[in-house]
């Protein structure tokens, strides 16, 4: 276990929404010595400390790009351990800027690795996403570049301190860009817009994100992905839920778009090690650490894939609602402002 009131601890992309509720947990429940928020919009930094309320003397708000390694070379300068959360993340926005795309998830995410070996930070886990695990697109392509670098990246760490691992999970109920929101504004109209009555998503609630984020950063030993068991939903019942009374229009698959999301593939499910909450992908590798968790779990069947179409954990109708209950809230509030 760490004790995080001796630790400095920074946050990439600090405030985004993984951002801002693990800063809110963190200084509710862990207090550690300090906590640096790395992102490179000022404006949002400011509405965060200003209007959200994060001013805790603990704090320190730091304007830099993953883009720029001289600049979180200064920034990690002291640091402990790093949660790299900064990433360009809109499917389509990564699709149109490509370039854009590559320089802040890929070469972003090699900064990160640069910065935290030259300065001695002890532990580094990246956020990554189902969409890594045969992409048909380049964000997931970048964040599958992402995840081989933090995982290989070991290699570099040598006789030194500094350890990278990788947290892969679904979407985010509620996230910037989430359904969750926009099925909600379609209601008014009467007719919500479905890709695919068959598609089907892992999904998991922000603060059970971050939750697991701080667990494996307690747990990781350097080169694993660690993947939670989370549930499914099929996209019409959340519709359902959400507007019972609208009406569905199928709009079609979009450019880089699965019809159902994967967060083990067979292939990687060789080197995996399931334990009661979540698995452990092992780096397949000849590397030093990452390994051993056979010890605390078991091994995977031939062909076993972790998919939201086959995955047994199935979320109901109510726990939908349970789910979407404080987007329901805040859009009432919105509205009646």
């Amino acid at each position: 276990m760490i004790d995080w009131t001796n630790q400095v601890v920074l946050v990439t992309g600090g405030t985004g929404s993984f951002g801002k509720q693990f800063v809110e947990i963190m200084l509710k429940e862990y207090h550690p010595a300090k906590l640096i928020i790395f992102s490179r919009d000022e404006l949002k930094q400011h509405e965060m400390r200003v209007n959200a309320g994060f001013d805790d003397p603990t704090l320190r708000y730091f304007i830099g790009d993953v883009r720029d390694l001289d600049r979180l070379r200064r920034a990690m300068h002291g640091v402990d351990i790093v949660i790299h959360a900064a990433a360009l993340k809109q499917v389509p926005v990564c699709e149109y800027n490509p370039m854009e795309a590559i320089k802040t998830n890929i070469m972003g995410s090699s900064n990160v690795v640069e910065a935290a070996l030259d300065n001695g930070v002890k532990k580094v886990l990246a956020l990554s996403t189902d969409k890594a695990v045969s992409p048909v697109n380049l964000y997931g392509a970048t964040k599958l570049a992402a995840e081989k670098l933090f995982v290989q990246s070991n290699s570099y760490a040598g006789g030194k301190a500094t350890r990278f691992s990788c947290v892969r999970y679904g979407n985010v109920v509620g996230s910037r860009g989430s359904i969750v929101p926009l099925f909600i504004r379609q209601r008014a109209n009467g007719l919500l817009t479905i890709t695919d009555e068959r598609m089907t998503r892992f999904w998991l609630t922000l603060e059970q994100g971050v939750r697991f984020v701080i667990r494996c950063i307690e747990q990781m030993r350097g080169g694993e992905v660690f993947v939670p068991k989370i549930p499914s939903t099929r996209i019409v019942d959340l519709a359902k839920v959400i507007a019972p009374d609208a009406g569905f229009t199928i709009i079609g698959i979009r450019p880089g778009e699965k019809l159902h999301e994967l967060l083990i593939s067979e292939d990687e499910a060789r080197s995996t090690v399931e334990l009661e909450d979540m698995f452990v992908v092992q780096p397949s590798g000849m590397l030093w650490f990452g390994h051993g968790w056979q010890e605390q779990g078991r091994s995977l069947p031939d062909g076993f894939r972790y998919a939201s179409d086959t995955n047994p954990d199935r979320l109901s109708l109510e726990q939908i609602r349970e789910i979407i209950a404080p987007f329901e809230m805040e859009h009432l509030r919105e509205t009646e402002g």
